[in-house]
């Protein structure tokens, strides 16, 4: 009989769902250190809310664990990686506070609006002061909408069918023809959306990309009495930004149930702002949607433990191992190949094509296509996207990803080609392994070149004329950026050509604008890719 331990308070229902499927339960909310490491060693699978953190050293010795349900989006309190470097599936209930998310981000958006909790408490305080909350009237004016998935859609059905507000929104993953179906207009950027927007209200991941996603150069892009809303994650709006934007009268007012610290401390500037209203991470909290998290974390295990399926996993899934394997080395490259292009691109992406060549054409290539697909997605969705659930969350968002095959060898016994459709440009790049573990970048493009794959890498498009090279590096070596290899391509003498440098740090922005103040530098890129040898946490 598997055994669960259910280490913070879980509704009735999906306690009962446990126990009808023969699930043993061992009930212990609030368990610490020791005595939590025991516990999870005994357990076959554990649910979790945001009150356990489950750490590396808790399951350094795992025993029977082989599952972790997190009753909830975000896995912030797990060590994924840790968990899947010990084999344990970790899944998370990505829909069941969808509704009450949505809601609670209306619900804030009306009171900024008519600065409701403000007037209440002015009439607490024995006041009647009707002509110093005169309010903003939402018929008419335009929602900016920032991350259009599940919540993202939810909160602009709301606003465009229930107040007659017109949405507009931005997300570099979905595709403007499903956009054009929600009757959303999307814009290719977060810089072009501001200036057209009343409010704004975010709904993305927290992500080294995502992070200040709206600070103090957005603020000011936004229309003088714009206001804004985060009900995603803390650290996505720069909260200083805010703060100064309201103080300068830029802002007209703000509305925040997320912080970058929480909960905020007795000073925060927020409390002293009337016009900022805020609630203490509450987006969830409503009785159904704590029901749907508990019935669909209990779902998850029943299915997992009682039927071997796996739904909703947040690093690897149900797979065959030698498969993995062997395909191991081809996995790390499309995963890198597309990181890169989601970087590279600028607009909403609708086709992305994936070609094999040579000797990879022959194997089954289904892994390789979910890792290439994992890479473009997963630095810009609000959800956890892995090789297992990354087709899936492209074909939701609209993104037709096609695989194509040649058995020709061509230049390299096998090569795998990237070509991402956007409704800005097609971008096409290719890479290839030397040996059985080297990645190299061999196209960009129309340029060939032999290009090292990880760390930061400074792309740059120029002429080729003497001196530029060494011009570059004089700019690096002087700011202190170390350049650890470099690779040049070009198509003929004199013409244009790329140069690819791997950089031990990503360079300051002083040197971006010095390189690419150089006549003969057509453009400049910097992209990040994770170190040489080090795989996705899914598939490590």
């Amino acid at each position: 009989m598997p055994r669960v331990l259910i280490s913070d308070k879980m509704e009735l229902p999906g306690l009962e769902i446990l126990r009808n499927a023969g699930i043993e339960l061992d009930e212990r909310p609030g368990l610490k250190g020791e005595e939590l490491k025991a516990a999870l060693r005994l357990a076959d699978g554990v649910v979790v809310r945001s009150g356990t953190r489950i750490t590396a050293d808790l399951i350094e010795n795992p025993g029977k664990l082989r599952v972790i349900v997190r009753g909830g989006v975000g896995v912030d309190n797990i060590d994924v990686a840790a968990a899947t470097r010990k084999g344990i599936v970790v899944m998370n209930t990505p829909d069941a506070n969808t509704f009450s998310t949505a809601e609670h981000t209306i619900s804030l958006l009306m009171s900024m609006a008519r600065h409701v909790p403000a007037a209440d408490a002015s009439m607490r305080a024995g006041k009647w002061e009707k002509s110093k909350f005169l309010g903003c009237q939402l018929t008419g004016k335009t929602l900016g909408v920032l991350g259009l998935g599940r919540i993202g859609r939810e909160v602009a059905r709301r606003a465009a069918n229930g107040l007659d507000m017109k949405v507009i929104g931005y997300d570099p993953v979905l595709a403007p023809t499903a956009a054009t179906q929600l009757g959303i207009e999307t814009f290719a950027s977060v810089d072009e959306i501001l200036p057209k927007c009343d409010f704004i209200t975010v709904h993305t991941p927290l992500t080294e990309q995502t992070k200040d996603m709206i600070g103090a150069k957005q603020v000011a892009l936004l229309p003088k009495g714009a206001r804004v809303i985060n009900c995603a994650r803390g650290g996505i709006i720069n909260e200083q930004a805010v703060i100064d934007g309201i103080n300068s009268g830029h802002l007209a007012g703000a509305a925040f149930d997320v912080f970058v610290e929480e909960p905020i401390t007795p000073d925060h500037a927020f409390l002293k702002m009337p016009n900022v209203v805020i609630t203490p991470h509450l987006g969830a909290a409503t009785a159904e949607a704590q029901l749907l998290v508990a019935k669909e974390s209990a779902q998850l295990l029943v299915d997992f433990l009682c039927k071997g399926m796996v739904r909703f996993a947040v690093n690897m899934g149900a797979m065959d191992r030698a498969e993995m394997e062997e395909m191991r080395p081809f996995v790390d490259l499309a995963h890198r190949l597309g990181l890169m292009a989601a970087q590279l691109n600028k607009g909403s992406i609708q086709r992305a094509e994936i070609l094999y060549r040579g000797e990879i054409a022959k194997r089954s290539t289904r892994l390789v296509t979910s890792a290439f697909a994992a890479g473009l997605l997963e630095r810009g969705m609000e959800q956890e996207v892995n090789i297992v659930n990354a087709r899936m969350l492209a074909s939701e968002r609209g993104v037709e990803v096609v695989e194509q095959a040649s058995m020709e060898k061509g230049d390299f016994s096998s090569l795998i080609k990237v070509s991402i459709q956007s409704d800005k440009e097609t971008i096409t790049i290719a890479g290839t392994l030397f040996g059985n573990q080297y990645l190299r970048l061999v196209q960009f493009g129309s340029h060939r070149l032999d290009a090292h794959m990880d760390g930061v890498l400074l792309i740059f498009t120029h002429k080729d004329v003497p001196g530029l090279i060494g011009h570059i590096g004089t700019i690096c070596g002087k700011n202190g950026v170390n350049i650890a290899q470099m690779n040049v391509g070009r198509q003929n003498q004199g013409g244009e050509a790329i140069a690819v440098l791997n950089l031990d740090a990503r360079p300051p922005e002083s040197v971006l604008k010095e390189v690419s103040s150089h006549p003969q530098i057509r453009a400049v890129t910097v992209l990040d890719l994770p170190p040489a040898g080090e795989l996705p946490t899914w598939f490590a």
